[in-house]
C-alpha cells in the first residue's frame, strides 16, 4: 500500500525568487505529491529592496511548483542595521498575526521552519503550531546568539543574554530541532533549559542544489577555461567572515611564482574593499566576476581546477559547515580550505582536497602551490572522493526520504498520544 501524502507548512523568511536551498526542498516535496504551503515575506534578499518583478506583478509569485505561497507584508532589509532589525521584527510579527489569520481553517501534518538567521523566524511556526496542534520542526542552520557575537553585531552581554532567552524559549517550544552540523549539539542543548528527549535533537545536514549533481560541460559563460593557468574559484557571499585579506595575501605571495588565477564570484559587504585592494596591489591574477545566478555555477565550477572555502575562526564558525562545501563536493572538483573545525574535518576525512589553518595566508599559498603542482590525475581522484563522500553523507534524495519519515513518525505519535 502506498504511503499517504502529507500536508506540510513551510515557514521561511526567505523564499523564491530569492536564491535559497528551501526552494529546492519545496519543489521536491510537491514533486513527490505532498501538499505544501509556504508562509514567507516579500522578496528583497540580498539587495535590501523589494524585487521590481514582484512589485510590478505580485500575482506571479503566489505559486511555486504547485506549492501555495502566502506572503505577509514586511520591511525590506535595506542597507543599515536599524533597517535590518525592522526587517526581522516585521516578518515574525506579521507572519504570527496576518499569516496565522490567512491560514485559518487549514490543517497540517507538520510545520517546517527554514531557520537561517534570524532564529525569530521560527516564532510564527510555534504560534501556528500551538493553534493547530501541529508538530513543529526547526532546521537550525545558524547558532544564535553565538553568531551575533561572532560577527560583532551584538557585543554587550546584556543584549546577548536577552537574545539567548528568546532562543531558549524557541528551542524549548519546538517539537524537533534539526541541526545542520554535528558541532551544533552541545550549543543547542545549553539553551534547552527544559528536560529534553534526545530524539528531539536530530542531525540533519544541508545538501547541494540539484544542478551541482549534473555533470556539466566545461563551457562557462562567466569564465573561459584556460589550461595555461591553475584556476581557483571562490563563489558565495563576500563578507568579513570569509577573510579576504588573507586570501589576497596568498594571491600576492604566489603572483609571479606560480601560474595561478583566483576567480571570485559573488557580492557582499567586502565587494568594494576587494575591488580597491585588487587595484591598489596590482593583483592581475585576481578576477572579480560579480554576482551570477545559481544555475551558472555548475559550469563555472567545472572550469575550475580547485574550489576555495575560507572562514575566519572562532568557536561558532568552527562548529558550522558553510553551505558551499556541499556544493563543492557535489561538483567533483578538489577543494582548498582555509578553515578550521567541522568543515576542515569534512574536507580531510573525505580526501577531497587540502586544508590549512583559518587565517593562514602563507598556508593557503602553500596548499594552492601543492595542488597546482599535483598531477591532474591525482586532482581528479580528489574530486571523485569528494563526490563519493557527498553522495554518502549529503545526498538530497536520502535526506528528503529521512525528512518525510520524521514527519510521518511525528504524525503517528500525535495520533497515538
Amino acid at each position: 500500500m502506498s504511503e499517504s501524502k502529507l500536508n506540510i507548512l513551510v515557514v521561511t523568511q526567505y523564499f523564491w525568487p530569492e536564491n535559497m536551498r528551501i526552494n529546492d526542498l519545496v519543489r521536491d516535496l510537491t514533486g513527490k505529491g505532498h501538499s505544501v504551503t509556504v508562509l514567507t515575506g516579500v522578496p528583497n534578499y540580498p539587495e535590501g529592496k523589494v524585487y521590481e518583478t514582484h512589485k510590478s506583478a505580485p500575482e506571479k509569485f503566489v505559486e511555486y511548483y504547485g506549492a501555495r505561497i502566502v506572503r505577509v507584508p514586511m520591511a525590506p532589509r535595506g542597507k543599515h542595521s536599524i533597517q535590518l532589525a525592522l526587517n526581522y521584527l516585521s516578518f515574525f510579527t506579521s507572519a504570527s498575526t496576518i499569516g496565522a489569520y490567512a491560514l485559518r481553517g487549514r490543517t497540517f501534518d507538520a510545520i517546517f521552519v527554514y531557520a537561517v538567521s534570524p532564529i525569530m523566524a521560527a516564532i510564527p511556526a510555534l504560534v501556528i503550531g500551538r493553534l493547530k496542534k501541529t508538530p513543529v520542526f526547526i532546521w537550525v542552520l545558524d547558532l544564535w546568539p553565538e553568531t551575533l557575537r561572532a560577527v560583532g553585531v551584538l557585543k554587550k552581554p546584556i543584549l546577548l543574554s536577552m537574545v539567548g532567552r528568546v532562543v531558549s524559549r524557541i528551542y524549548n517550544r519546538a517539537d524537533y530541532l534539526l541541526l545542520q552540523s554535528s558541532g551544533f549539539f552541545e550549543s543547542v542543548k545549553e539553551y534547552c533549559t527544559l528536560p529534553i528527549d534526545p530524539q528531539r535533537l536530530i542531525y540533519f545536514p544541508s545538501w547541494a542544489e540539484d544542478d551541482f549533481s549534473i555533470s556539466p560541460d566545461h563551457s562557462s559563460s562567466i569564465l573561459a577555461r584556460d589550461e595555461s593557468v591553475f584556476t581557483v574559484v571562490f563563489a558565495g557571499n563576500l563578507g568579513e567572515a570569509q577573510d579576504f585579506p588573507a586570501v589576497l595575501d596568498a594571491a600576492e605571495q604566489l603572483r609571479g611564482k606560480v601560474a595561478v588565477r583566483w576567480a571570485i564570484v559573488g557580492d557582499g559587504r567586502m565587494s568594494k574593499w576587494l575591488a580597491q585592494q585588487v587595484s591598489a596591489r596590482g593583483l592581475d591574477n585576481v578576477l572579480l566576476l560579480g554576482r551570477h545566478p545559481l544555475q551558472t555555477m555548475p559550469t563555472l565550477f567545472a572550469s575550475a581546477d580547485a574550489l576555495l572555502v575560507s572562514l575566519k575562526t572562532n568557536d561558532v564558525f568552527e562548529k558550522t559547515i558553510p553551505g558551499k562545501v556541499q556544493a563543492y563536493l557535489a561538483s567533483g572538483r578538489p577543494l582548498l580550505g582555509m578553515i578550521n573545525g567541522e568543515a576542515a574535518r569534512v574536507i580531510n576525512e573525505s580526501g577531497a582536497g587540502l586544508t590549512c589553518t583559518s587565517g593562514d595566508a602563507a598556508g593557503l599559498a602553500n596548499i594552492t602551490r601543492a595542488l597546482a603542482d599535483m598531477a591532474p590525475s591525482l586532482r581528479q581522484v580528489m574530486g571523485e572522493k569528494g563526490r563519493s563522500y557527498y553522495l554518502q553523507h549529503y545526498s538530497k534524495k536520502h535526506l528528503l526520504e529521512r525528512l518525510e519519515g520524521l514527519f510521518r513518525n511525528a504524525t503517528l505519535r500525535r495520533v497515538y498520544h
